[in-house]
């Protein structure tokens, strides 16, 4: 493979689509991510970082990488190396990448637009129902923003109003508006006082952002029931702050496997005609804790494989609930009895189909 000017000729990779790369190319790529790290959530890791990358520019690094998909691979390995972030990710496109700024705002089309595809995915609010035994159910695939969503969340919660537990089905939910997570978070807490969730530190910016509960919401507050949070390794961003906080605020019991461990928000970054990054420009910081769950995902409390989690959530709090009321009515009893039979059931399908897989 020979080295061209720019490094724009086309050619095949693997079957991929590929460019060549000289050594101006790969500077101009490494002096760009340089710069970038002046806004990295984490200053003292960006100089580290830096020093690194400007070091290999001087010595002509990367000298034997010709290939944009190659050097795409090899650079967040180096990153991440340096910063133990393995949120650093650099991309390749073939097709030149358009001049966008991070910081851009959307346009009111592209807001009206934005509303009209959420709006056709029900806000992400996927699945709202009473479960035998009189549970709540309530399965988000997103945390759309409360100007989108705010007014379906309150028709949800109406919904669920009666039941005598809630769960909360998070296993597929890849994040999404904090704004959302504090509404949600607001429903299940008391209005007064208002509980601080959380803050975003903005380094580059000197700025922290507070989270809190909201002291009115548009629905009936779930409250003095049992929350059941249902999580696993699709569970992501905003959906884990969710099952983090709650965890941490002891009001939600958390079920299933851990999950992906993307705490801290950022944004693309545009390197070059070919290249771009994710970049962490914050730092969440929970209001218990002092602390996130970037790379270690959130725990569950019960630990179960994602498959079985909803069937034992629903069993635990049909359990729970029978505890309570005592004599035991009849629909509680024919569900706890039922329930128990199909968990069985789901275990035993489980266990059959690894078995079978070794």
């Amino acid at each position: 493979m020979v080295e061209s000017g720019e490094s724009s000729e086309s050619v095949n990779s693997g079957g991929l689509e590929d460019i060549t790369l000289d050594q101006d190319s790969r500077s101009e790529v490494l002096g760009a991510i340089a710069d970038a790290l002046d806004r990295y959530a984490f200053p003292e890791l960006a100089s580290k970082a830096q020093a690194d990358i400007r070091q290999r520019l001087r010595d002509g690094g990367y000298g034997d990488i010709v290939s944009g998909h190659q050097f795409a691979e090899t650079l967040p390995a180096q990153l991440q190396t340096l910063s133990a972030d393995l949120s650093l990710r650099v991309y390749f496109s073939h097709t030149p990448l358009p001049e966008l700024s991070a910081d851009t705002h959307p346009t009111a089309e592209e807001l009206a637009y934005q509303q009209q595809q959420s709006q056709r995915r029900n806000f992400d609010i996927n699945r709202v129902e009473r479960l035998a035994g009189n549970l709540g159910f309530l399965q988000l695939y997103g945390f759309e923003p409360p100007e989108f969503a705010g007014d379906t969340l309150a028709a949800a919660m109406i919904c669920v109003a009666h039941t005598q537990g809630l769960i909360i089905d998070l296993r597929y939910n890849r994040g999404g508006s904090p704004s959302m997570v504090a509404l949600l978070c607001s429903y299940l807490l008391p209005p007064y006082p208002a509980v601080h969730l959380s803050d975003v530190s903005w380094p580059a910016e000197q700025r922290t952002q507070q989270s809190w509960t909201l002291p009115y919401v548009n629905g009936p507050r779930y409250l003095e029931r049992p929350v059941y949070v249902l999580i696993g390794p699709e569970t992501a961003t905003a959906a884990e702050e969710f099952a983090y906080t709650l965890k941490q605020l002891k009001r939600a019991t958390l079920i299933g496997e851990t999950t992906a461990g993307k705490a801290n928000p950022g944004a693309g970054q545009r390197l070059n005609d070919h290249f771009w990054m994710f970049l962490p420009t914050g730092q969440v910081i929970n209001s218990v804790t002092g602390d996130n769950w970037e790379s270690s995902g959130v725990l569950p409390d019960f630990k179960v494989p994602v498959e079985l989690a909803l069937k034992v959530a629903h069993y635990m709090g049909l359990t729970d609930l029978s505890k309570q009321a005592q004599p035991m009515d009849q629909e509680l009893g024919a569900a706890l009895e039922t329930v128990k039979k199909q968990l069985d059931q789901m275990q035993q399908d489980l266990i059959s189909q690894l078995g079978g897989l070794r």
